[in-house]
């Protein structure tokens, strides 16, 4: 593949970059002098990497083995796990790189926390300090897995940081990104937001090969195919490894002396780069974490681009050709904070956009409009402003409520649901309320909530969603359940608003975004996948995570094909007769 270099003119944010050429942004004077050595120059001496790791996991599976006895041996669990009660899908993993920083490691903190959202069940940094890759790495919030001390350990100006909610995996703990590994010229490392769909084949020939394998993550396989390469210089076995991979990666490295950031041909998931005051650049999943840590946004990381930064200034190269960009819906939906930038456009004015369709799609005579926070929230404003009707909080939501909790022996209906959602007499009795949710996923929530409000005098209940019908699992990094157990690819929207007892309920039309529709991926809405899954992709029982919201047997459950030649079979749904049919 030939790269050939050009001017170093800037490009602007809203445009795609078409060709496959080399453009090169110098960095701004930084706070100390840089050195002149040659560009992509070979290491001499093979470094070593350090790896410190909290490792709380035996404590965790000791726990719920404890819970799956308990829960066999008596009629009424004394264990109680909400996760039936938390019906949505989950963003499996977020990432930050910088360059440039001599507080780079705290920096990395700090965008975690902002990202702490797109993970909660580990998080990790490495950095650079003296040729040295030091990585933390551990179960649980940022905040629980780092400290001063361990932050101390981490010194250096180069950094990337991962927050990881997890599908599968019987050890999590090895599955906890970065990852760092060592190979004949020197060492890597990466975290990586996304899911290889052919990840399996990948591995199985890798390992054909005499590869061996530590984790279960499919991420270790792009370690192994750099680590194979026989390109140089180092960036290009990073351009060799992702030519042979299918599905969704954004992606940050750091070497010794540089650090890399790539994105998928389609650009599944997002990925954003900044610049703080001193020079230095950030890369982030969202925006949020540009904006804690005072880095100014500057534009997306284009779909098949790879971006090197070292002393020389940012490389920008285009991976390969790519096709019609598919930008992940849901990013927009629920994932993403309101307050982020993503794929060029404010989280918040879209979710305020989709609440004005649903009013538009169906107006309905209420009293007051409510959302189920905090995901709701936003469309249920843009809802109420068009319908002219006033938005209360209806529901005000528990933050400080775990996932697993000791319930009393006398049993409470809806349990799970009242710990996290408590409804405002005040504001619902003897009202007609229109309640706003981002999406419904197994159904196992709506229906409660529906009681929930009804409970305390409320008169009518009609449900407004802000997505479509969700039909079909994600294979690009989305912690959805399988196919068979999603709500909307078993029921019709009458049968499911019969299901939950409501007056009338209404999904968002699948056209969202207008003009720019045709840039975004909705195949968990219309089966339809822009790259096809093959092999076996996704597990039943995947959606309960590493064991740490199921029991520990569900960890190695059976494994659900992908499909081979097409999508998911939606002949049967209508998805605008079921629009229509909800607006009845």
């Amino acid at each position: 593949m030939a790269i050939a270099a050009v001017s170093t003119a800037a490009v602007t944010p809203s445009a795609y970059p078409t060709s496959s050429a080399t453009r090169l942004s110098p960095l701004p004077p930084p706070s100390k002098p840089l050195s002149s050595s040659v560009v992509f120059s070979k290491t001499l001496q093979k470094p070593i990497h350090v790896t410190l790791a909290k490792n709380p996991i035996s404590d965790i599976v000791a726990t719920y083995k404890k819970k799956s006895s308990v829960s066999k041996n008596t009629d009424n669990a004394l264990f109680s796990d909400d996760d039936d009660d938390d019906d949505k899908p989950r963003e499996e993993c977020g990432v930050v790189g910088i360059y440039g920083d001599p507080e780079a490691s705290r920096l990395s903190y700090l965008a975690l926390h902002a990202l702490q959202h797109r993970g909660q069940e580990g998080a990790g940094i490495v950095a650079v300090h003296d040729n040295v890759l030091q990585s933390v790495t551990g179960v649980g919030l940022v905040s629980e897995v780092f400290n001063q001390s361990k932050l101390d350990k981490l010194p250096g100006d180069i950094a990337i940081g991962h927050v990881r909610y997890s599908t599968a995996g019987s050890s999590m703990l090895k599955n906890v990104q970065p990852f760092v590994a060592g190979y004949r010229y020197g060492s890597v490392g990466v975290a990586h937001n996304g899911n290889l769909v052919n990840y399996q084949s990948l591995r199985a020939e890798l390992e054909e090969n005499g590869s061996i394998f530590n984790t279960t993550s499919d991420t270790e396989v792009v370690l192994h195919l750099i680590a194979t390469s026989k390109a140089r210089p180092f960036f290009m076995r990073i351009v060799e490894a992702c030519e042979k991979l299918q599905g969704a990666y954004s992606m940050v490295f750091l070497t010794e002396d540089k650090l890399v950031a790539v994105r998928d041909p389609f650009g599944f998931r997002p990925l954003v780069m900044g610049r703080r005051s001193n020079g230095s650049v950030v890369f982030a999943s969202e925006t949020c974490a540009l904006d804690l840590i005072e880095a100014k946004y500057e534009r997306e990381v284009y779909p098949g681009e790879v971006l090197v930064v070292d002393k020389e200034g940012v490389r920008s190269l285009c991976l390969m050709p790519h096709p019609e960009p598919k930008s992940c819906i849901f990013e927009h939906i629920y994932f993403s904070l309101p307050n982020s930038i993503v794929f060029g456009k404010s989280v918040y004015e879209s979710r305020r956009a989709f609440g004005k369709i649903l009013a538009t799609e169906s107006p309905v005579d209420c009293d007051v409009v409510i959302a189920v926070p905090d995901s709701g929230v936003v469309a249920a404003l843009g809802y109420a402003a068009k319908a002219g009707v006033p938005f209360q909080q209806g529901l005000i939501r528990s933050h400080y409520v775990g996932r697993t909790f000791i319930e009393p022996s006398q049993k409470i209906r809806d349990f799970g649901v009242k710990l996290k959602l408590s409804p405002v007499r005040a504001v619902l009795e003897g009202k007609r309320v229109v309640v706003v949710d981002d999406s419904i996923v197994r159904g196992t929530t709506s229906s409660k909530i529906v009681r929930l409000l009804k409970e305390v005098g409320a008169k009518e209940v009609h449900m407004r969603i802000a997505s479509p019908p969700i039909i079909g699992s994600c294979y690009y990094g989305v912690d959805t359940p399988s196919t068979e157990e999603l709500i909307s690819n078993r029921m019709s929207v009458e049968q499911i608003r019969s299901l939950s007892d409501l007056i009338r309920l209404l999904f968002c039309p699948l056209i969202l975004l207008g003009n720019d529709s045709k840039n975004f991926c909705y195949a968990c809405f219309s089966g339809k996948y822009p790259v096809e899954p093959s092999g076996k992709v996704k597990r039943v029982g995947d959606f309960l995570d590493d064991g740490l919201s199921g029991s520990m047997e569900s960890i190695d459950g059976g494994w659900v094909s992908g499909n081979s030649n097409k999508g998911v079979d939606v002949t049967k749904l209508d998805l605008n007769k079921e629009i229509k049919l909800s607006s009845a």
